[in-house]
């Protein structure tokens, strides 16, 4: 039976033998009483890699990000965010639901300027929603995992703060952008009130992100995670999967950017296949084909023992992560190639 090779996304990873160990034997307590001591630990550790005094573990991103925008925003408040944002495209509507935000896209690809964030800033009368909050995405995902210039995510917040507009980064891959830059998490998240990271994706926990801000921020987002169901119990088991993952699953995402990279140069060279190699920065690799719907080369890739995801019709997304080798990538372009010339 033909091997299945995974690259929809980099949640399909699986906790490694040493993980599930770190779970088994994690120290818990009922952390809705506050008495669960790996999940405080685990907290702390993000708050300090993250730079930030506080930090909550919750059970996603989405959950991450929407605790941010009911912490900074009221109801009828705008959001500015990059083109395919996270919060605003892939979040059910839970941005309109829960914080009840009109969200208004800046820039294009899903990066943006600071002169392009404030010239989206909404006057301030009342036949406009209110600009409280600008939203920072990195890496982007939409766009092929690039990673945000720090110049830029400088300079936006340094403009927002000045018109009373808070920063929230969604990292849920900012461990990616932090190798891929060679800048500590901290120095990334700096310009920001807030941010949140993920340790279900590119670190391989099974499940997880968190939430970092100023003490007060996470008194408040400590309130809504409740509100949202998401105040669990015994959950050092789950947090003891990330601070696993933090202490063994860091360096290891240079091979998912160099597997990426592979992949991207050898889908490049296939007929009917186009790749934007510049925008190949970190783990994810978006490409075209043209002679194929996004879904029909999907399905029969599948059938060829490749799992890819179609994003838009003729566009297709790769994720590289801890369950895939090199020697992997080789047989999915190898795959790929009798795909793309119809053996």
């Amino acid at each position: 039976m033909r091997a299945m090779i995974d690259l929809r996304s980099d949640t399909v990873t699986k906790p490694t033998d040493g993980m599930r160990r770190a779970m088994a034997e994690a120290e818990v307590g009922d952390d809705v009483y506050g008495e669960d001591p790996t999940a405080t630990r685990l907290q702390e550790r993000a708050a300090e890699l993250l730079g930030k005094p506080a930090a909550l573990f919750v059970p996603t991103g989405t959950m991450a990000n929407q605790l941010a925008l009911l912490c900074h925003c009221e109801r009828g408040n705008d959001v500015l965010v990059g083109e395919s944002a996270h919060c605003m495209l892939y979040e059910s509507g839970a941005g309109a639901a829960w914080a009840q935000v009109n969200f208004s896209v800046v820039g294009c690809g899903g990066l943006f300027t600071a002169d392009e964030m404030l010239a989206a800033i909404k006057p301030h009368e009342y036949h406009f929603p209110q600009t409280r909050l600008c939203v920072v995405e990195n890496t982007h995902n939409r766009s092929g995992g690039r990673v945000f210039a720090q110049a830029d995510v400088v300079s936006i917040g340094r403009a927002a703060h000045a018109q009373g507009i808070a920063l929230h980064i969604d990292g849920a891959r900012i461990w990616n952008a932090a190798r891929a830059s060679g800048l500590a998490p901290s120095v990334l998240a700096a310009p920001a009130d807030s941010v949140s990271a993920c340790f279900s994706k590119g670190l391989g926990a099974p499940v997880g992100s968190v939430l970092a801000g100023s003490q007060d921020f996470i008194r408040r987002a400590h309130r809504y995670r409740k509100m949202l169901g998401g105040g669990m119990r015994q959950v050092g088991v789950l947090c003891a999967a990330a601070l696993y993952a933090l202490d063994h699953h860091l360096p290891r995402l240079d091979d998912d950017h160099a597997n990426a990279r592979r992949l991207a140069e050898g889908l490049a060279s296939l007929p009917g296949v186009s790749v934007q190699l510049s925008s190949v920065q970190t783990n994810i690799v978006v490409f075209d084909v043209r002679s194929d719907t996004a879904r029909g080369f999907a399905e029969r890739a599948a059938e060829l023992g490749v799992r890819v995801n179609a994003i838009a019709p003729q566009r297709l997304r790769a994720v590289t992560h801890l369950g895939v080798t090199a020697g992997d990538i080789d047989v999915a372009l190898s795959r790929f190639s009798n795909l793309a010339h119809g053996r």
